[in-house]
């Protein structure tokens, strides 16, 4: 009877429909996962990577030879002409600067939302950010044309008196890019303390150990040190947020502030933003994947993950598509013939081929995430991460290019086709940022190690796992 009397009555079993798939495959405990992530920047370089490593930085140099050579020669070596004064520069700005959304929606958004699924995915989301923002910021520089005069960008007194014009949005683009790349940065280093404090602890070398302890800041753990951290990257969680919505909005008036039909709309901003985080989350699906299988983190970055940012790339998708018909809508219900004409020359211009792949890729092809199968199919879904990233592409293309080949005289009219020039420098920056993230993840742990365990049953109170009791006794 004392037996019966002490023997613990379990909570009755979860049923199978209403149990989630775990974020931590296969039960794996806490050592496992720091020897898994930590890990692959202590091993031995693979082959793989000095494979991806090499091309990469010969198409850096390349980058770099074709900044050389723009800057000597000038800005001519472009494909612009009139009256198509903006080519690839201002459309590679903006899709890189689009690309570098997702990393700072899941590290803040979705932190201060509570969504735990971001703990796998959100660490080489935000190093993704901190290179498209560095690859994006090299277009502006060098589209000014004399690049040594950029430093009049910023509001540095001088002695003639000149200071920027404040009232062009492509000022506001500076301060606001600039902002968003500082806190990126320093939002994505707050992570990494714990972690290279652990990177620190396990150091084989004493030069790994210094620079590993150098920058954990003496790390060692403490409640003192986790409440400090936990404020601190709450507070950060908080400023990235509205620079998440702010950034691409501030971009997008880059346009609408003009007068030009198919420019001069106010659904820009909010238009621009859900684009952003659809080919954010575009690329990191393009990126981790292969990762995934490469590295063997299919116990840490796991289906369901994959699953719930191919729900979200499905709901920015359907934003995105919406505009698309809100943006005809408004064309026909302004009753400008000018916006009419411009909207029209889009779809059934010279360039309607750019028109429609962006409406495929963009609208068409997102639809199948409704289907469980598809966003369970890695291959597939990699597939659609890459159409996903030409068609945001294409779109930049499709306000730009097209908006601009035909004005209001038809005698200007004219047909724009990128140079070499511009081919070579927009290859050159997936060199820079191929380069910059597989560096990344050679030296720093690529998934936050310390998140990761904290959504772990090991870490929770009230999982048996986690030391939980059930009618007052233990599990143990």
């Amino acid at each position: 009877m004392a037996d019966a009397a002490t023997q613990l009555k379990l909570p009755p079993p979860v049923p199978p429909e209403l149990e989630r798939v775990p974020l931590v495959g296969n039960n794996r405990d806490l050592g496992w996962l720091s020897d898994k992530i930590a890990g692959i920047a202590e091993g031995k370089t693979p082959l793989w990577w000095w494979c991806a490593f090499v091309p990469s930085v010969l198409a850096a140099g390349l980058l770099g030879a074709m900044l050389v050579y723009q800057i000597s020669t000038g800005v001519g070596v472009w494909g612009n002409h009139h009256p198509t004064m903006w080519g690839w520069d201002i459309i590679n700005f903006v899709w890189w600067i689009g690309i570098g959304h997702a990393g700072t929606l899941i590290s803040a958004i979705l932190f201060l939302l509570r969504q735990r699924w971001r703990t796998g995915v959100n660490r080489a989301a935000e190093a993704m950010t901190i290179f498209a923002v560095i690859c994006a910021g090299i277009y502006p520089a060098i589209h000014v044309g004399r690049v040594w005069y950029d430093w009049f960008l910023f509001p540095i007194p001088t002695a003639n008196g000149n200071w920027p014009q404040f009232r062009s949005p492509l000022m506001w683009d500076v301060f606001a890019v600039s902002t968003y790349f500082t806190v990126s940065v320093l939002f994505w280093y707050m992570g990494l303390i714990p972690d290279l404090a652990v990177m620190r602890d396990r150091a084989r070398t004493r030069l790994r150990q210094f620079f590993y302890g150098l920058f954990a800041l003496g790390w060692t753990g403490s409640n003192r040190h986790w409440s400090n951290y936990e404020k601190a990257y709450l507070i950060f969680a908080g400023l990235s947020t509205p620079l998440v919505l702010s950034v691409h909005s501030i971009v997008s008036l880059d346009f609408a502030v003009s007068q030009l039909p198919g420019w001069h709309t106010t659904i820009f901003p909010p238009y621009f933003v859900a684009g952003a985080i659809f080919s954010g989350f575009g690329m990191v699906l393009t990126l981790l994947i292969p990762l995934r299988k490469i590295c063997r983190l299919e116990d840490i970055i796991t289906k369901r993950h994959i699953d719930v940012m191919c729900k979200v790339t499905l709901a920015t998708g359907s934003i995105v598509g919406y505009a698309y018909g809100m943006e005809f809508f408004i064309a026909w219900y302004s009753g400008s013939p000018y916006e009419r004409f411009a909207f029209l020359n889009r779809a059934l211009g010279p360039y309607w081929w750019g028109y429609w792949l962006m409406i495929f890729c963009n609208v068409v092809v997102p639809q199948l995430f409704w289907c469980k199968r598809i966003r369970e199919n890695l291959l597939v879904v990699f597939i659609i991460s890459i159409l996903v990233n030409i068609g945001m592409w294409f779109e930049r293309f499709v306000i730009i290019v097209i908006s601009l080949h035909r004005d209001f005289l038809p005698s200007n009219w004219g047909y724009f086709k990128p140079s070499w020039v511009d081919i070579a420098t927009y290859l050159g920056t997936f060199g820079l940022f191929f380069t910059l993230f597989l560096l990344f993840m050679r030296f720093l742990p690529m998934i936050a190690i310390s998140e990761v365990k904290g959504v772990t049953p090991q870490a929770d109170p009230h999982h048996p796992l986690g030391g939980a009791k059930a009618n007052g006794g233990s599990l143990g």
